[in-house]
């Protein structure tokens, strides 16, 4: 399952870093507005502990871990939903990730110019926000006069349509996002064909000098920005752009060295990279053998056979049944021989739900 994650924010608020740190793509990173203007897209592993330990037991001849693509995102201005700054190019790009990081200044820094000469992260996020629900405004404007003319015929969905999409307009209104209204099925379904911008669910990344990362989610600027998310129950990731950057730049023991000398137990970027993956709702499941360890991407709810589909179709047509342990078992006793010697393999049919954290074997026929 590929997902993608749009880096959002103003310009020179370290996206173009982060972006950077996360995927070793090296895209320029200027000081000056618009110096990405066609996204960059960057393939980037989800670190994940359970794979490392079923690696160590397994010892497989190749490993592949899941991954998240992070698409840097040109920085927004005030004015972006009237094509100003190049808007138009930018929104359109942002329509086509499943979900937003959303990039805040949370620093200082006299030599890096601010696009509003000043460093304040509600602005800035009230400044993105703004021009994300004029668009949304837009696309709901013209479904309305849509549904307001198809309406008439008799048409249930239009019927719909136009019962609600004066709603979703009054609540974007109110300065709220789509991802916050709560909805029927039917009105979901309605509201995902739009593929509303403010629909999509996002994080907060904000970016602070080395010296504020100790203080955390409680350095003063972070705060105001965690604070004034709370209400929509975001999430916000706290990360130096430029000392993930260094960091991503070293070799693995380099690395070590360097993470202890700051203070922290591992980079960053495993945090940001793990709350895009759950953000999404997305769980893991392993498969296991001497030939390969691999980690697949689902939707949390999925059953076993369409869990067997992302491997290939045929799992999922001709499933017969899975053999599942949870990955703690099999780690602490190194095969599947050992787990079915002492009766922790379970034997699961089609309604069983995947969990986060299982190893499959699936049986099928076609």
């Amino acid at each position: 399952m590929a997902l993608s994650v749009g880096i959002v924010g103003l310009p020179n608020v370290g996206k173009s870093t982060l972006f950077n740190a996360l995927s070793d793509a090296g895209a320029e990173a200027a000081n000056y507005a618009f110096c990405t203007i066609e996204p960059n897209h960057g393939i980037v592993l989800v670190p994940d502990p359970r794979l490392d330990a079923l690696i160590q037991v397994i010892t497989p001849k190749s490993t592949v871990p899941t991954t998240v693509e992070f698409v840097d995102i040109a920085g927004l201005v005030a004015g972006a939903s009237k094509g100003e700054g190049l808007g138009n190019q930018f929104l359109a790009h942002i329509r086509s990730v499943d979900a937003i990081a959303h990039v805040v200044r949370c620093f200082e820094d006299d030599n890096i110019q601010h696009v509003a000469n000043k460093v304040n992260p509600i602005d800035d996020v009230e400044t993105i926000d703004t021009e994300l629900i004029l668009r949304d405004l837009q696309s709901l404007e013209r479904r309305l006069e849509r549904a307001r003319k198809q309406s008439k015929s008799g048409d249930k969905q239009e019927k719909l349509a136009f019962e609600l999409c004066p709603r979703v307009i009054a609540e974007l209104n109110e300065g709220k996002a789509a991802r916050e209204l709560e909805l029927s099925v039917d009105e979901a379904a309605v509201l995902a064909e739009l593929d509303l911008l403010t629909a999509k669910p996002v994080f907060y990344v904000a970016n602070v000098g080395e010296d504020q990362l100790a203080a955390g989610l409680e350095d003063p600027l972070v705060k105001r920005l965690v604070d004034h998310v709370a209400p929509s129950g975001a999430e916000v990731v706290v990360i130096s752009a430029n000392n993930e950057a260094e960091i991503a730049a070293l070799e693995p023991d380099e690395r070590k060295e360097f993470l202890a000398e700051i203070g922290l137990e591992e980079p960053g970027l495993n945090k940001l990279i793990r709350t895009a993956y759950s953000l999404l709702d997305l769980i893991t499941y392993f498969t296991a053998g001497e030939k390969e360890c691999r980690a697949w991407t689902i939707k949390r709810g999925t059953k076993a056979p369409q869990a067997a589909g992302v491997i290939h179709t045929d799992f999922e047509r001709g499933f017969i049944r899975a053999e599942v342990v949870d990955w703690e078992t099999l780690v602490e006793l190194k095969s599947d021989a050992a787990v079915k010697a002492v009766g922790k393999m379970r034997v699961e049919g089609k309604e069983y739900v995947v969990r986060d954290g299982d190893v499959m074997h699936f049986r099928f026929n076609v």
